[in-house]
């Protein structure tokens, strides 16, 4: 759910007019919406150096995943590894253009450690991966545009950590 909605349904709920700091608070978001859709835009544009970066980033720290009977050995398991890159960075951009984490929450954290533990995936490679993939972003971020993206990723890590 967006800052905008969660403002007008807790006004609504509350059959009120939204009070001074919700409104800042949409003031705020409002003021970044420029640099959000700029942020989405270069990590869409990016999409597949970014993914290619971590991919080989992760496979320095983890070369055991490639190697035979690793997660990640041969082509087709690689490409299952790499096609979750993808939508983890993707989770990021929701977020960074709602302006909130929960559609981060609901589409991507909850239930995620449970269906790699079913798959044989260890969770810490999971983390030390979009840990890669955040740190292969930010190569192609500014420093302010680092700032707004970072708190996503972090927030996915976090989530698998738990």
């Amino acid at each position: 759910m967006s800052v905008i909605t969660k403002v007008i349904l807790s006004a609504d709920n509350e059959l009120r007019y939204p009070s001074v700091g919700e409104l800042q608070i949409l003031k705020n978001y409002f003021t970044d919406s420029e640099i959000r859709i700029s942020v989405v835009s270069i990590l869409r544009d990016n999409q597949q150096e970014i993914i290619k970066l971590a991919s080989k980033a992760i496979f320095q720290i983890h070369p055991e995943y490639i190697a035979p009977g690793g997660n990640a050995e041969g082509a087709r398991k690689r490409s299952l590894c790499l096609r979750d890159y993808g939508w983890y960075l993707r989770l990021v951009t929701y977020g960074i253009l709602s302006g909130e984490k929960e559609s981060i929450e609901q589409l991507g954290i909850i239930g995620v450690k449970e269906m790699y533990n079913s798959l044989g995936v260890p969770i810490l490679g999971m983390i030390d991966a979009i840990e890669c993939l955040k740190n292969s972003s930010l190569e192609f971020l500014s420093d302010t545009e680092s700032t707004l993206a970072l708190p996503y990723f972090d927030f996915i890590i976090q989530g698998m950590s738990n």
